[in-house]
């Protein structure tokens, strides 16, 4: 009996002591590791092996910068695409009284007609050899045989009658007679009144040169400055470069423009033009035609086309022939031809100020029956002006 009490006893020992062992390993893994001891900073710096070289700060930045996961170059990076600005709308010059401030740049080329009329009136004796010259001078400016008889006999009546002559008189005669010539009773105004849910129609028609694109952009500008909503029909689609200067010269005065493949139908641009601008409710439709050269009847005939496919829907109110007035003779020639292709209302003069042929308003107007309505007198935007004869004729003879 002893015996066995003895044996359990020892055996509760041994599990008691086995037990402990046990509790005291898993304690010691259970605690942190001690503090890493801290450097000696009087220590000198660990001297480098044999062939290598010490790390000097630069290294160890370079080091640093190398663990950092650093983006995937070859990744594509989304593109930020910029907007192109919206271009700025301009506020056009007013049109009212526009021809009347632009007359000294008219009156600069035009003195040597109005000068050397007056010179020759002022002779004390006007014999035949004065009166010749009068109408050399006349005839040089272009102004027209038919005309310039006209005025050359009115002239004489009147200086026979008068007797003496004082400069004003002499000034305020020719100035009577050049108005009469140039005549003050014409409608002038380009018709582009919307009527009946349509908006006015207006055609642009000339040779290559003249300045015809411009002169549509302008004209442009001359319309929204009078308040008028406008839309661009770009049918000049044989230059790429007439469709982008005509977008252009809308984008400036907040015209939308119209626009088809270069090389393509110019009379389904100018269909489509005339559409746009009814749906959308403008106030006037500007067609830039391509420059005809009137001795290709083909392309002439393709420009009664465009007439006709636009009148599909709605008549045109205006068809406009721009003459450079540079070209003297030969913008008749050119405006005869247009003139049996299609129904010419009015006249648009460029470059007036670059030549002192200002007779041609007189000549062309004779010659097609239509009044000169617009005349061109520089480079700069609003140079296009309405014509007045009273401004232009004091342009012709100065102040």
């Amino acid at each position: 009996m002893e015996i066995v009490i003895l044996a359990v006893v020892i055996a509760v020992v041994v599990l008691g002591a086995l037990s402990g062992l046990v509790i005291g390993s898993r304690r010691k893994k259970q605690l942190p590791p001690p503090p890493p001891a801290a450097p000696d900073i009087t220590a000198p710096p660990a001297e480098p092996h044999v062939g290598e070289e010490a790390e000097t700060p630069r290294d160890e930045a370079r080091r640093t910068i190398e663990e950092v996961d650093l983006p995937d170059a070859t990744a594509t990076a989304p593109v930020a695409v910029e907007e192109p600005p919206a271009p700025v709308i301009e506020i056009p010059e007013p049109t009212a009284g526009r021809l009347v401030r632009l007359r000294t740049r008219l009156s600069r080329s035009q003195n040597a007609l109005g000068k050397g009329l007056l010179t020759l009136l002022s002779r004390e004796h006007l014999d035949e050899d004065t009166w010749e010259e009068i109408e050399d001078t006349l005839l040089t400016a272009d102004v027209g045989v038919q005309p310039t008889q006209e005025l050359v006999e009115r002239l004489r009546e009147r200086v026979k009658v008068l007797g003496t002559r004082t400069p004003e008189e002499l000034r305020g005669l020719l100035r009577e007679e050049l108005l009469t010539l140039v005549g003050t009773d014409s409608d002038r105004a380009v018709r582009t009144e919307p009527d009946t849910g349509k908006p006015g129609i207006v055609m642009v028609v000339g040779v290559n040169g003249t300045g015809k694109t411009t002169t549509t952009g302008k004209l442009a500008r001359v319309l929204v400055a009078d308040g008028r909503s406008v839309v661009l029909g770009a049918a000049d689609t044989f230059r790429a470069a007439a469709a982008d200067q005509l977008q252009t010269w809308g984008e400036r005065v907040g015209a939308h423009t119209v626009r088809g493949p270069e090389g393509g139908d110019p009379a389904s641009v100018a269909f489509d033009a005339v559409k746009e601008g009814k749906e959308i409710g403008a106030d006037v439709v500007l067609i830039d035609t391509a420059g005809r050269l009137h001795t290709k009847t083909g392309l002439m005939d393709e420009l009664g086309k465009v007439k006709r496919v636009v009148e599909k829907h709605a008549p045109l109110d205006e068809v406009l022939l721009v003459l450079d007035a540079t070209t003297g003779q030969n913008g008749l020639i050119q405006a005869r031809v247009f003139a049996e292709v299609v129904d010419i209302t009015g006249i648009v003069l460029t470059k007036l100020d670059g030549t002192a042929k200002g007779g041609i308003v007189v000549a062309v107007q004779r010659e097609l029956g239509v009044p000169v309505k617009l005349v061109g007198l520089g480079e700069g935007a609003d140079d296009l002006a309405p014509f007045e004869p009273e401004a232009f004729v004091d342009a012709l003879i100065g102040d």
